[in-house]
């Protein structure tokens, strides 16, 4: 490390004591990459270092997380999607050089895009009037967001001015659209917890639709339809002895679950002293020991209830449903806007979307159901196909979990912890797609 040549010594060290020590190993286990993290303990540096893996969607084999005092040491096993040990330079310099700076915090900065927040209740169509009225107001979506759960829909669209290609500067303009969408957000029933607002700061987008959901209560909100018996097993224990608050889950495996629970925890101002997280088969068991920020348990009987329910949103709220479609095809105006008319002439209710535009390519996911919630019927999938292009939106099978048979590891990792494998994305992708390499194939 070089430094500044004003820096003093005293300087020198802190700096050295701050930044994390990361040691990524090929050597030690034959199935998998271990990452190792060594930092002073902070709060929030845990999702700053699970968020670096879950947004290159790696799948995290075994964790295990202690803090000792003042320091935290983190060992994740991690492989790509195909199971496969990371051999990628590319891959594992952008890890190592992104772990190591999470002690630098992040700093917002215009992106050129303009951001959207939505909140209102849930309901067949409601997209397909949203992206009609960007498309109306000449706003270009250039990524996009959409969870649903328990009736609520939360959404942050990334949009650009048509006309100027960058963020939307005009305050009139500004206040159109966020009244427009206001209006349609509410419906008839939703006067007092529809919300919209705009602005131009660059953020998280998954923790950022996490505090949204926080925000509007889902949690203490009940599901109108519910079909499925896959809910979470959350329980919450205090430890007296030892001062801490442990929290069990249990829930289907499934990509970015440890992140989604870690988010969670530090946005309700909890601090994870402890954790190991194990799967077997397709289901998954996180355990946590938990404090305040100030050092205490869980303190009463109303705020264990509390967290019992956040948490089991947490796992929910990207939980799969519906028939995943993939759209991809050449972006053009309004397309988004046609594509989501087509989903409610049909009955199709979107549950959860992911928008992006790669270029002058749109590569869209959509999990569609019919309108109370049932598996969408074939017939009306294949219909809405033929209107779309068949070459264009095509039915993918549901991220199913899978593992591999279990494997002796060199006992002198010395890590316990657990196997949490889950479908993601290559991660050459997802850089190509963060700007850090040239091609994906």
């Amino acid at each position: 490390m070089e430094w500044p040549p004003c820096t003093d010594e005293f300087e020198k060290l802190l700096i050295r004591m701050s930044t994390p020590r990361v040691v990524i190993d090929n050597t030690v286990c034959s199935t998998a990459t271990i990452v190792k993290v060594d930092s002073a303990r902070k709060h929030g540096i845990l999702l700053d270092a699970v968020q670096v893996l879950s947004d290159l969607n790696l799948l995290i084999k075994k964790a295990y997380i202690s803090s000792d005092g003042r320091w935290f040491m983190d060992v994740f096993h991690v492989t790509d999607q195909n199971g496969n040990k990371l051999t990628d330079e590319s891959v594992l310099n952008y890890i190592e050089q992104s772990l190591g700076s999470i002690h630098n915090g992040k700093t917002n900065h215009s992106n050129g895009l303009t951001i959207l927040e939505l909140t209102g209740t849930d309901r067949v169509g409601l997209l397909s009037e949203v992206f009609a009225v960007l498309a109306e107001q000449k706003c270009d979506v250039v990524d996009a967001k959409v969870w649903t759960h328990n009736g609520r829909i939360a959404s942050l669209i990334y949009v650009k001015d048509r006309n100027s290609g960058t963020l939307i500067e005009d305050s009139q303009k500004i206040s159109t659209i966020e009244a427009r969408l206001r209006n349609v957000l509410k419906g008839d029933n939703d006067i007092r917890s529809a919300k919209t607002s705009i602005t131009h700061a660059v953020v998280h987008t998954e923790r950022r639709l996490h505090q949204m959901m926080y925000a509007d209560r889902d949690y203490q909100r009940n599901p109108i339809f519910k079909f499925t018996s896959d809910s979470p097993l959350v329980t919450v224990q205090n430890w007296a002895e030892r001062g801490y608050s442990v929290v069990n889950i249990q829930c289907k495996d499934r990509i970015k679950l440890l992140f989604d629970v870690v988010c969670n925890l530090t946005d309700m101002e909890y601090v994870v002293f402890h954790a190991t997280i194990k799967t077997t088969i397709d289901q998954a068991y996180l355990e946590f020991y938990i404090r305040h920020r100030d050092g205490t348990p869980i303190s009463s009987e109303p705020e264990r209830h509390r967290v019992i329910q956040c948490l089991q949103a947490a796992v929910e709220r990207r939980a799969y449903e519906g028939v995943k479609l993939e759209l991809c095809m050449e972006d053009r105006q309004g397309l988004l806007a046609d594509v989501m008319r087509t989903f409610r002439e049909n009955g199709l209710n979107v549950t959860r979307a992911e928008i992006s535009t790669i270029g002058d390519m749109a590569s869209n996911v959509f999990y569609v159901t019919d309108a109370i919630g049932y598996p969408a019927d074939k017939k009306i999938i294949e219909s809405v196909r033929q209107k779309v292009g068949l070459s264009n939106l095509k039915v993918k099978e549901l991220a199913f979990v899978c593992h591999q048979k279990a494997e002796r590891e060199d006992q002198a990792v010395g890590v316990g912890g657990a196997v949490l494998l889950c479908l993601g994305s290559l991660v050459r992708k997802n850089l190509y797609n963060l700007g850090l390499i040239k091609s994906c194939s």
